[in-house]
């Protein structure tokens, strides 16, 4: 006799999906903008290709939060998740001067837990309506066999604008005696986890509601620190252009990514007595028995942007962010060289 099977013994429930997105459809709706042509449910997102800018020119970017979601799933907490893959996003676009109009989502699982996918979301639509940008469409995936019981993955894609003048980085006016600015990380942002992890729950054997040593915070409100959008105190910048290059500070750390808006002929060289790395990082370092290089290059190390311009408008820049209550401070320069970071 021949077995019988549906979709839901095969174990996907498309009930779960339904619930899940009715829950989710007043959080999505809540980041409309004036630009959005269509409500989710429709095979494409529709925005409206009229711009304020003089001459636009699209950015686009996607990333994830990485094995940051494990960490969710021992603290129970999802809405952190959201907004980190939201603000990931538009920070990427942010240093090439952009604005953020749209953002889509997608979100698998072994097994889609309607409860868990709102808090997602809704994690989403608080970025998005921080920003002024449209959560305009996702996906949502059960893929048992794919994942394993009790993952979900989430991923995203942004959509923003620059006008052409505004676009950076400007590689032809980079040059030695250019300021580096640092901007602080709110911590681990979305990078370095698989590391964390292993230090705090193999090594140290703590619980995600232990007190996490010198942070004064527990192991998940340092892990689970939401991944900063730096759009605010830094848009005005752009639009004022005050700068000439920045760099999203993440995986790779300073050492990779300060490289990627350098010319071949400069060096950015970092002074590393401008600031104090923050406990968190020290207690990875030292718990995990990680090298200074190897820590540049795996973390952030408390940095969460650069920001790099001419010497003569260090102060007026200066004052703008701390006006905005952004503690940025004096990270190193430019000099002659090859387009690598050095350390000091």
């Amino acid at each position: 006799m021949t077995e019988k099977v549906s979709y839901a013994s095969s174990g996907v429930d498309i009930s779960r999906q339904d619930e899940a997105l009715k829950r989710i459809k007043p959080h999505v709706k809540a980041t409309r903008t004036p630009g959005v042509r269509s409500d989710i449910g429709l095979f494409g997102g529709l925005f409206e290709a009229r711009f304020a800018e003089t001459k636009p020119i699209l950015v686009s970017s996607m990333d994830g939060v990485g094995t940051k979601m494990k960490v969710a799933r021992r603290a129970g907490l999802w809405d952190t998740v959201g907004q980190d893959l939201v603000n990931h996003c538009i920070n990427d676009i942010l240093v090439q001067g952009a604005r953020p109009l749209f953002f889509l989502d997608y979100i698998a699982a072994q097994r889609l837990e309607p409860e868990v996918i709102e808090q997602i979301v809704k994690g989403m639509a608080t970025a998005c309506k921080a920003s002024g940008c449209a959560l305009i469409g996702g996906e949502l995936a059960e893929m048992p066999g794919v994942y394993a019981e009790g993952e979900v993955d989430v991923a995203g894609t942004i959509v923003g604008v620059v006008d052409e003048a505004d676009l950076l980085p400007r590689l032809s006016y980079l040059a030695p005696g250019d300021v580096l600015l640092g901007l602080p990380s709110s911590g681990l942002h979305t990078n370095g986890y698989s590391l964390a992890r292993k230090v705090c729950f193999e090594l140290e054997k703590l619980d995600v509601n232990d007190p996490l040593p010198g942070t004064g915070r527990t192991v998940a409100q340092a892990l689970l620190a939401i991944h900063r959008s730096y759009l605010t105190p830094v848009m005005p910048l752009v639009k004022a252009g005050k700068l000439v290059a920045m760099a999203h500070i993440t995986g790779g750390g300073l050492t990779d990514n300060l490289p990627r808006v350098l010319s071949e002929s400069v060096d950015a060289e970092i002074d590393t007595a401008s600031w104090q790395i923050p406990a968190l990082f020290t207690f990875l370092m030292d718990k995990g028995g990680l090298g200074m290089d190897d820590a540049r290059q795996a973390l952030n190390l408390g940095v969460g942007m650069v920001l790099i311009v001419k010497a003569n408008r260090v102060d007026e820049v200066l004052a703008d962010l701390h006006a905005a209550e952004e503690p940025a401070w004096v990270l190193g320069r430019l000099t002659s060289g090859s387009g690598v970071v050095r350390y000091r």
